[in-house]
């Protein structure tokens, strides 16, 4: 029964860095994009360089 006098103080402090982080993460617009960023890994970067270069050209 002692143990919970440690336990409960912990997990509270962890769940509050849990939000914390999370809050940070919507302020910062981690969240913002989320279409780009599932059709972005499709494309690979050499794909996209070589027609910048075949563009600028």
């Amino acid at each position: 029964m002692s143990v919970l006098l440690f336990l409960i103080p912990i997990t509270l402090f962890l769940g509050l860095i849990g939000l914390c982080c999370f809050l940070w993460s919507l302020q910062s617009k981690q969240y913002e994009d989320l279409e780009g960023a599932a059709s972005r890994i499709l494309f690979d970067d050499q794909d996209q360089e070589s027609k910048k270069n075949n563009q600028k050209e």
